[in-house]
C-alpha cells in the first residue's frame, strides 16, 4: 500500500484573504507606494533634522532655488525646503483623509446598523435623512462650513485661532457629509443578516438586540465597511486639498498638499515644480489607496475566487 502522504493543512479565513490580496499586484504595488509615502511623512522631523533646515522658517534670500545637496526638492517662495514641507504635508493630508474616512465609517455603521434592525419608523426617519444629507450639493455646503467662524459657534478665541483647529475641522466636517454611503451599505447588508439562522437562533435564547447587532451582525460587516472606507481615503484626501486650495481648509503654517497648491498658483510660469509635486503626491495617493480599495474587495468577498475560475 503506497502512502497517500500527509494532507495540507485546511487555510484559516485570514490566510485566504491573504492569498486572493496578493494575486491583485496593483494592489499590492499600491500598498508598498502608501507605505513608502507613509513612512516618509513619519520621518519629515528626521530628513528636517538631517538637511539642517526649518519648515516654517522663510529664507527670502534663497527663494526659488533649484534642487541642489542642501534642498533636494529646491525651495519655495518663501526660501522654505520644498521636501520637508513635503513630507510635513503628507502627514497632514493623510491623517486628515484616514481620520475622517474612519469617523465617517463608524457614524455610517451605526446609523446603517440601527435602521437595518431595527426597520419601521426608526429606519424610515434614518434613511430619510441619509437621503436629505446625499441630496445636499457636497462642494458648496463644505465651503459653508469651512468658512464658519468658530467663535460665533461658542469656541474661544485661543481654540478659535490654535494651529490645528483647521485640521480637526475638516476631519469633523468631512465626516459629517460622509458617513451616508457607509451607512446604506451596512443597513442592505444587515436587512439580509437580521434574517439569517444564526441570528434567530440567538433572538430565541432571549439575546438582547444590542448583543446580536455587535456580536452576531457587526462581525459578518467587517468586509463591506473595510473596502467602502478604504475607497473614501482617497475622495476625502481630494476633497481636503479643494479646500486648503480655497484657502477654507489647513491654515498656514501648517502645511498640506492642498494649501501648498495654494501657494504655488501664482508661481506656475516661474516655478512649475512647486505646483507639480503637491498635484503628484494627491494623485499618486489617491489612485493608491483606490487601488487597495480594489484589491480589498477582491480578497474579502468569497465569490471573487469564483468569478476568477469562470
Amino acid at each position: 500500500m503506497t502512502g497517500a502522504g500527509p494532507l495540507p493543512a485546511p487555510s484559516t479565513p485570514l490566510a485566504l484573504v491573504t492569498r486572493r490580496f496578493l494575486r491583485h499586484r496593483l494592489a499590492l504595488v499600491s500598498t508598498g507606494v502608501l507605505a513608502v509615502l507613509a513612512a516618509a511623512s513619519l520621518l519629515a522631523p528626521t530628513v528636517e533634522g538631517w538637511l539642517g533646515v526649518d519648515a516654517n522658517a522663510a529664507d527670502l534670500f534663497n527663494r526659488l532655488q533649484p534642487p541642489g545637496p542642501n534642498h533636494p526638492l529646491g525651495t519655495d517662495e518663501a526660501g522654505r525646503d520644498v521636501l520637508v514641507r513635503l513630507l510635513y504635508g503628507g502627514r497632514v493630508s493623510m491623517f486628515v483623509g484616514i481620520a475622517a474616512a474612519l469617523t465617517a465609517a463608524v457614524l455610517g455603521t451605526a446609523v446603517g446598523l440601527a435602521s437595518g434592525y431595527f426597520g419601521g419608523r426608526l429606519d424610515a426617519v434614518f434613511m430619510r435623512v441619509t437621503d436629505g444629507v446625499i441630496a445636499l450639493p457636497l462642494l458648496p455646503l463644505l465651503i459653508v462650513l469651512a468658512a464658519l467662524d468658530l467663535q460665533k459657534l461658542g469656541f474661544s478665541a485661543e481654540t478659535a485661532q490654535s494651529e490645528g483647529v483647521s485640521l480637526y475641522r475638516i476631519v469633523v466636517i468631512v465626516a459629517l457629509v460622509g458617513w451616508t454611503t457607509v451607512a446604506r451599505l451596512v443597513r442592505a447588508t444587515t436587512l439580509s443578516l437580521r434574517e439569517r439562522p444564526f441570528v434567530l437562533a440567538a433572538r430565541a435564547q432571549g439575546a438582547s438586540a444590542l448583543r446580536i447587532m455587535t456580536v452576531h451582525i457587526l462581525p459578518n460587516l467587517a468586509s463591506p465597511v473595510i473596502v467602502a472606507t478604504t475607497l473614501s481615503v482617497g475622495n476625502v484626501i481630494l476633497l481636503e486639498s479643494v479646500l486648503s486650495f480655497l484657502g477654507l481648509g489647513i491654515q498656514p503654517p501648517l502645511p498640506s498638499w492642498g494649501n501648498l497648491l495654494t501657494n504655488a498658483q501664482e508661481l506656475i510660469w516661474d516655478a512649475p515644480a512647486l505646483a507639480v509635486y503637491p498635484g503628484l503626491a494627491i494623485f499618486v495617493t489617491v489612485i493608491a489607496f483606490n487601488f487597495v480599495g480594489d484589491g480589498l474587495q477582491d480578497a474579502l468577498d468569497p465569490r471573487s475566487q469564483e468569478r476568477g475560475r469562470r
